[in-house]
């Protein structure tokens, strides 16, 4: 009896499939019917494909086919990639392909401004229920509004040279210089928009483990301990989105105070993609247009992979 359980037990586990706690018996498995509970969720997320299929995924396909044709006599006609290399030449192309290095490197000043104030708001500084709502205000402000604001505080004869003049410093037209207008537009995007960015930090704060920080503190570790070796790690996943959706926000979402502020001038000096795209529909010639979003599209794409594996490997070493 002993030696029968034995071996009948040992090909069992000889049979027990790798990693599973499933019996390989050699019979192909059975497929589960398909019930109202399996269809649920797909007919519930249906919807939402078919309005980015219609709405997202079919223009975009669109506009790439589009790319490749030509504008006014040649419109609808294949002509290759005639429109890259025209725009490869474009002096405005080329400075809004410079000014994108620019916004990279405003990315973590803006990562890092919300990510330290939620970091303030968490820990309960005195005042932070105040600083909450306070932050996320100029969130629901119009870009336009905004532009409208900053170009009277930033004019040559604004209140913010008035300030530096009161001081013995020099006024600096910083909307109207080629080295200042980006940077100042920039500026002003961080202001109006980390308020996003500060509540999705705060949103990845809930999710820490309030104990491991206690655990920290007991041991005599201070703020920046705290921060570089419990709160960063505990938010890689939360910083590499915040990140990735910076980046988005800054190349896609400038248009706005572009328009109101500088105009993308001096000359192109403020250039950026969005705003070519832009400029280059409003000379009826959208193919040509359509051929710079594509390039805004591999930008975001790259530039987002690239972050993405650099942060987890950055958090990783923490």
């Amino acid at each position: 009896m002993t030696t029968d359980t034995t071996s009948t037990r040992s090909v069992v586990l000889k049979n027990r499939a790798p990693g599973r706690g499933r019996v390989d018996t050699g019979l192909p498995l059975r497929k589960k019917p398909w019930t109202s509970e399996r269809i649920a969720p797909y007919l519930m997320v249906l919807p939402v494909i078919l309005i980015l299929v219609v709405f997202r995924l079919y223009p975009l396909l669109l506009g790439v086919n589009y790319s490749f044709t030509g504008d006014k006599e040649l419109n609808g006609q294949f002509i290759g990639f005639d429109n890259y290399l025209t725009l490869l030449g474009d002096q405005r192309f080329q400075a809004a392909a410079r000014n994108v290095l620019v916004v990279l490197l405003f990315v973590p000043i803006q990562v890092f401004v919300a990510g330290i104030l939620a970091t303030f708001v968490f820990l309960r500084i005195p005042g932070h229920r105040f600083y909450r709502s306070v932050y996320f205000l100029p969130v629901v402000l119009s870009p336009i509004i905004i532009g409208a604001i900053f170009n009277i505080l930033l004019a040559a004869n604004g209140p913010l040279n008035a300030a530096i003049g009161a001081v013995g410093l020099p006024g600096v037209d910083w909307l109207g210089l080629p080295g200042t207008a980006l940077p100042s537009v920039l500026v002003v995007h961080i202001w109006a928009t980390f308020g996003m960015a500060f509540t999705i930090f705060l949103a990845g704060f809930a999710t820490l483990d309030a104990e491991l920080l206690d655990a920290a503190k007991i041991d005599g570790a201070n703020l920046r301990q705290q921060i570089v070796h419990v709160i960063i790690p505990s938010l890689s996943q939360t910083i590499q989105f915040v990140f990735v959706t910076t980046t988005i926000g800054m190349l896609t979402g400038l248009f706005g105070l572009l328009y109101t502020m500088t105009a993308g001038g001096p000359g192109a000096a403020s250039y950026l993609p969005e705003f070519l795209i832009w400029k280059l529909n409003g000379e009826a010639r959208p193919a040509l247009a359509s051929a710079a979003s594509v390039f805004l599209l591999l930008i975001v794409l790259v530039i987002g992979l690239i972050q993405i594996r650099v942060l987890r490997r950055a958090t990783k070493e923490v």
